[in-house]
């Protein structure tokens, strides 16, 4: 069995509102465009999550709502506090938790860059994986039974991309 784990950076966010707790910072048009673009470009490659585990930031919920319109399906969503910026080790190990065989998780950096940069055994040749820019997006996939087995350096990068390559700027 194959497990496909699909790895996003929050889409980009506002500082309009001065003041505004971190948490509750929405997305800015930019952001909403290239959530949009993101969940055409899964959506047109065939990668269709069954299941979401994202942080419950105001810019993780508004990127999930943006991108999953170009999906045929609604998966289940788990909203979780504990990936508010999360470390590498907290989303690995929320992701052993996953039950479905395509898993699709929301963060924010650095930890979804450094987790980006663990999880597979080497990175994809793309000058803008190390930073993980906002809406970033790894395809990574796992040659195991269970979510419960994934560690580090097993994923197999196979696609990624960033919202400039998708034409949004």
């Amino acid at each position: 069995m194959t497990l496909r784990l699909i790895l996003i950076r929050h889409a980009k966010s506002s500082w309009d509102q001065p003041g505004l707790d971190d948490h509750a910072r929405p997305l800015n048009g930019r952001g909403r465009r290239s959530a949009i673009a993101v969940g055409e470009w899964l959506a047109d490659r065939g990668y269709e999550p069954g299941q979401v585990i994202s942080s419950d930031s105001q810019r993780t919920r508004e990127t999930w709502a943006f991108l999953s319109g170009a999906f045929e399906t609604a998966p289940k969503v788990l909203w979780s506090n504990a990936l508010y910026h999360a470390g590498a080790q907290m989303l690995l190990d929320q992701l052993r938790h996953a039950s479905d065989p395509v898993v699709l998780m929301l963060g924010h950096n650095p930890g979804i860059a450094q987790f980006a940069a663990m999880i597979v055994r080497s990175p994809p040749q793309h000058p803008r994986f190390p930073d993980y820019p906002t809406a970033a997006t790894l395809v990574a996939d796992f040659g195991l039974r269970s979510w419960a087995e994934v560690d580090w350096d097993q994923g197999r990068a196979t696609d990624f991309t960033v919202p400039r390559d998708l034409g949004v700027e």
